[in-house]
C-alpha cells in the first residue's frame, strides 16, 4: 500500500512537527470522493473505513486503515481527487499537513525513490479504481452471488450456507456495510429466496438467486 511506502520514507513529524493533533468521533466524514483537497491527513491513531458514504452511512466499504499511517497518500502523490470517501470507524487522532509541504517532501527524495513512490501510487490507485467499480454491482446481486458460491447440500435436501464468519466480516468481503448486509438478507427472506435466521441460511429458490446475481 502506498501509505505504508510513504510512511517508511517520512512521517508527519518530518514534514511538520508542529502540526496540530485533531480529534474526530466515530462516523465523521474525513475525506470526500471526487474532491481534491489542499492538505494531507496523517492518522496518528484510530481506524478509518474507506468506501462510499451515502445517506449518513458508509453503505459500501472497500477497506480499512489503522493508524499510524497516511490517509490516501496515493491521491496526494499523484495530485488527483480522492476515489473514495473516508469515515472514522472509531475515535481518530490525526494531523494535517499542506499539500504543498507534502509534495515538497517528495521532491526532496532521491529521484529513484520518487520514481518508485509514483509507480506504487499509480498501482494503488488502479487497485482502488477496480474496487470502486465493483461497488457498481448492486448489493443484493453481490450477496446472492456470495450465497451461491458458499452453498452446500443440506440434510433437508436444500442448498444451504453455514455462516462461519461474523456478519461484519462477510460484509467487508462484499464491500458493503454490516447494516446493508443484514437488510439485504431480510429482503431476500421476504421474497422467499432464502430462509433461516441463525447460522444456517437455506437457499429456497437458487434459480431466482442466480438470476439476481446475473450468473
Amino acid at each position: 500500500m502506498v501509505h505504508g511506502t510513504v510512511t517508511a520514507m517520512f512521517t508527519i513529524q518530518t514534514l511538520d512537527p508542529t502540526a496540530e493533533i485533531l480529534s474526530t468521533t466515530r462516523g465523521q466524514l474525513l475525506l470526500q470522493r471526487g474532491v481534491k483537497t489542499d492538505s494531507v491527513s496523517y492518522i496518528e491513531s484510530g481506524r478509518v473505513a474507506l468506501g462510499m458514504f451515502e445517506g449518513g452511512l458508509l453503505e459500501h466499504q472497500i477497506g480499512v486503515l489503522e493508524g499510524p499511517c497516511w490517509l490516501d497518500a496515493s491521491s496526494a502523490v499523484l495530485g488527483l481527487p480522492h476515489l473514495t470517501d473516508a469515515v472514522a470507524d472509531s475515535p481518530v487522532l490525526l494531523r494535517q499537513v499542506s499539500l504543498l509541504a507534502f509534495r515538497q517532501g517528495i521532491s526532496d527524495l532521491p529521484e529513484s525513490a520518487r520514481a518508485v513512490l509514483t509507480d506504487v501510487a499509480m498501482a494503488h490507485r488502479r487497485q482502488t479504481e477496480f474496487a470502486v467499480s465493483r461497488l457498481a454491482k448492486d448489493a443484493e446481486a453481490r450477496c446472492a452471488e456470495w450465497l451461491l458460491s458458499h452453498a452446500r447440500p443440506s440434510e433437508q435436501g436444500l442448498m444451504a450456507v453455514e455462516l462461519q464468519q461474523r456478519k461484519r466480516s462477510i460484509a467487508t468481503q462484499l464491500g458493503i456495510a454490516p447494516e446493508t448486509f443484514s437488510r439485504v438478507l431480510r429482503h431476500l427472506r421476504e421474497q422467499s429466496l432464502i430462509s433461516g435466521t441463525g447460522r444456517v441460511l437455506n437457499l429456497v429458490n437458487p434459480n431466482a438467486l442466480r438470476s439476481l446475481a446475473g450468473v
